[in-house]
């Protein structure tokens, strides 16, 4: 259930940045999603983003920024070794300049670089790019 709401989550985020909004609402919340956001803020593809009411239901505010093109999340689960990562991403993203997978590691959610940085595996949550 939890992969299911990450994915309605993104693909909420690339409809709004098709239209053209400056902002999306998400809703219901996880901290999954959190730390999924948190990602993509500090690699520049959304300004910021606000969570209201985080013990109940939720809601997410995000500021976007017009630099996402596609971002998905794995509605299965996806098993990948530190030594693979480099070869999934190849696969997975368009080019090698932009675009980043998030992993789901023993060390908490990481982006693709920085997973690679620590030497360790885990499971793919999803991409952005």
């Amino acid at each position: 259930m939890g992969r299911r709401i990450l994915n309605e989550a993104l693909r909420t985020i690339v409809n709004a940045e098709r239209r053209g909004n400056a902002s999306a609402h998400l809703q219901p919340i996880s901290t999954t999603m959190s730390s999924f956001l948190g990602i993509m803020k500090t690699r520049g593809y959304i300004k910021d983003f606000q969570v209201h009411d985080p013990h109940r239901v939720g809601k997410i505010t995000v500021e976007l920024l017009g630099r996402i093109k596609d971002c998905k999340a794995l509605t299965y689960r996806q098993e990948i070794k530190a030594k693979a990562i480099e070869e999934y991403r190849i696969r997975t993203l368009p080019t090698r300049q932009w675009g980043y997978i998030v992993i789901r590691t023993p060390n908490g959610i990481l982006d693709h670089e920085e997973a690679i940085r620590q030497n360790v595996g885990g499971q793919v949550l999803g991409y952005f790019h």
